[in-house]
């Protein structure tokens, strides 16, 4: 029956092994992470992935630990990012870039650090009680050095320094900032802030791992979604299917069924939802971060962000810096990292906003030579404008771009999960990506609230590492070498896939 949970058995992993089959289609970061977390608990996973490989959407390099990059957005956003935050670096361990993240006000951008200062105090205090609740969420560092305030003479005093064979303290990671920075184009204070970077490489190398390491989920890429279709009486999905990699060359339909299907589409969440005959009112953002590398970097560098307003000429500027000299480069200008009629939304006729025929083909075919010479020199243009010496930087690799999608009417959003719509059906909306493990467990939650599932087959009071035991067994090492092969199969510098701290 349907209000009762189905039977269950033993699977290698220890765990009743529930037959409640489960469709996941989309193998983006929200994707993934929903697929890995239920085949950890023991449900029988199909996993639908049009790319050849996972977690290969918008470029992700960055944490929001607290959503410090955002002055616009509520303090409610910025402690849902911090704690979101924090459990995924208990779960995706290894997938951490270890350096703090500095923040500085230009003198022509009309904030003031200052006005930064109350959300500050107010996430350290949050992050202080997230560490006393329980010590396995001290992933950030020292919750009373949460942040750190640097003046004008203390930039000056660091300006001295020798730079440091390698960073240990807050200090260390500073001496290159001051020694680079014309002080006379901040305010102060500057900020430094325990906002971690992350990996997308070894996130995808994680999950890959992870998933191919449980005998219960089926990945399958290069595999179109064409059409589904729900059972009335029983509820199930049928799941219509095209793989462009069959062995004998032909893209012959196949079907599937499942009790319950998880639209995790990302950008193209909408064109499932059309298929499902659900409404949705939703945003789709095209945006592109530039892979850059600066020879003359002989240091260890904290990522840098110069506030700014975005889309004016004087937008925000990220620096991101990885091994070997490469840096990842955002500019919150139309002509770097936003695009002209890049922000479209849906409307009355279709869940799926629809984005310019130009970013499409982007999206499907990759970009001209011509194009990423263009931009990435425009964003070491921007970053430059804060940091003269950058003008030496050389494009590195090809973008890391993609489609963002945002729920509803609020181009500012940046913390989303979940919705449910009709029986048995979960869309995922994530805009950062350490939003995803809330969403997995939201969908299990339902799974528990419907009867499909018990509480205990759900796993919701485990610890959070306990809930993913096959991947907190990968190591460091395995997950490097994979996310090397990823990064060299997507065209990218291996040095993106490589450990920073």
């Amino acid at each position: 029956m349907l209000n009762e949970p189905l039977m269950t058995t033993e699977n290698s992993t220890n765990r009743p092994f529930n037959h409640l089959k489960i469709g996941v289609i989309g193998g983006g970061m929200a994707g993934s992470t929903i697929a890995l977390r239920l085949a950890e608990q023991g449900f029988s996973v199909n996993l639908f992935e049009e790319g050849p490989g996972l977690v290969n959407g918008p470029p992700i390099c960055h944490l929001h630990a607290g959503g410090n990059l955002y002055r616009d957005i509520s303090d409610e956003q910025c402690l849902k990012l911090l704690k979101q935050s924090v459990d995924t670096l208990r779960v995706y361990k290894h997938s951490a870039n270890i350096r703090p993240t500095v923040i500085a006000v230009p003198q022509q951008d009309p904030g003031h650090p200052d006005l930064l200062l109350p959300r500050l105090a107010l996430l350290e205090q949050h992050y202080k009680e997230l560490v006393q609740a329980d010590p396995a969420n001290a992933v950030l560092g020292n919750p009373d050095e949460y942040f750190r305030l640097y003046y004008r003479d203390d930039m000056e005093r660091l300006a001295q320094r020798e730079m440091p064979d390698q960073a240990t303290a807050p200090d260390d990671w500073m001496v290159p900032v001051a020694k680079h920075l014309d002080l006379d184009h901040f305010k102060f204070p500057i900020v430094l802030v325990q906002e971690y970077g992350v990996s997308v490489f070894r996130l995808a190398a994680t999950v890959t791992l992870g998933l191919d390491a449980l005998p219960n989920s089926l990945v399958r890429t290069h595999t179109k979604v064409t059409h589904i279709e729900q059972d009335s009486q029983t509820r199930k999905w049928q799941i219509t299917y095209r793989c462009s990699e069959s062995d004998d060359g032909e893209m012959s339909s196949q079907t599937v069924d499942v009790d319950y299907l998880i639209n995790a589409c990302g950008y193209r969440t909408g064109t499932v939802d059309d298929m499902a005959h659900y409404k949705r009112k939703r945003m789709v953002e095209f945006k592109a971060a530039y892979v850059t590398r600066w020879d003359n970097s002989k240091a260890e560098w904290p990522e840098i962000i110069f506030h700014g307003q975005r889309g004016t000429p004087q937008g925000m500027a990220q620096l991101t810096p990885y091994p070997d000299g490469y840096f990842q480069l955002h500019g919150m200008t139309e002509d770097i990292t936003l695009f002209k009629d890049g922000l479209v939304s849906s409307n009355e006729q279709s869940a799926q906003p629809d984005l310019h025929p130009v970013y499409k083909n982007m999206l499907r075919n990759g970009w001209q030579p011509s194009d990423i010479e263009q931009r990435t020199k425009r964003a070491i243009a921007h970053i430059a404008k804060h940091l003269p010496a950058y003008k030496t930087a050389r494009v590195g690799g090809p973008p890391l771009f993609g489609a963002q999608q945002i729920p509803g009417e609020n181009p500012s959003l940046r913390t989303a999960d979940v919705s449910f719509d009709g029986y048995h059906y979960a869309r995922t909306e994530i805009v950062k990506a350490s939003s995803a493990l809330t969403a997995a467990d939201l969908i299990i939650q339902k799974l528990v609230d419907d009867g499909l599932i018990s509480a205990e087959q759900g796993g919701l009071t485990l610890p959070l590492e306990a809930r993913f035991p096959v991947t907190q067994q990968l190591d460091s090492g395995t997950i490097t070498r994979k996310a090397e092969s990823l990064a060299k199969a997507r065209q990218f510098p291996v040095a993106l896939a490589l450990p920073v701290g």
